[in-house]
């Protein structure tokens, strides 16, 4: 089972719309029972909030729901229990090493050097307002994960 926390830092745009994609990908490609796929905030401002609006009607666009999700933060021990801890930008990944005390498994990731865009970062539409340029960043990392994941099983069998 491969275990997957997406990071931003409210877990109302950005990580969430990269847990649902991730999820819907999975699923597609019959593999949604090898993995556990989730989201959380570094901040605390939004924990109980659900997905925000145009992050939802974005998803839906896509066939994606999101019911249910409430934004919930970053602990400590999430740092044991995924595999990937993956954040939208530099701002996330500083806050993650913090919250979690280092990395020293190697297990924090940039979102898009998964699409091969070392040090690009996943613009907030929470700003910018423009969640189809945010979908479109999450849905290249969220398939460069899933690249490299089947790859990775197909050297280990």
């Amino acid at each position: 089972m491969i275990k997957i926390l997406f990071v931003c830092h409210g877990n109302i745009c950005r990580s969430p719309m990269a847990e649902f994609a991730m999820k819907e990908l999975v699923k597609k490609a019959g593999i949604e029972d090898q993995f556990q796929i989730a989201s959380a905030a570094t901040s605390a401002e939004e924990v109980g909030n659900p997905v925000y609006p145009p992050a939802r009607r974005k998803l839906a666009e896509h066939g994606i729901s999101c019911a249910g999700k409430t934004a919930r933060q970053v602990r400590k021990r999430d740092y044991a229990d995924y595999d990937l801890l993956i954040g939208m930008d530099q701002a996330n990944i500083r806050n993650l090493r913090q919250i979690c005390g280092g990395d020293p498994d190697g297990k924090i990731h940039l979102l898009l050097e998964y699409a091969g865009d070392l040090g690009q970062e996943v613009a907030d539409p929470w700003y910018t307002g423009d969640f189809e340029a945010t979908w479109q960043d999450v849905l290249a990392g969220c398939r460069g994960i899933l690249r490299g994941q089947e790859g990775a099983r197909e050297r280990v069998n």
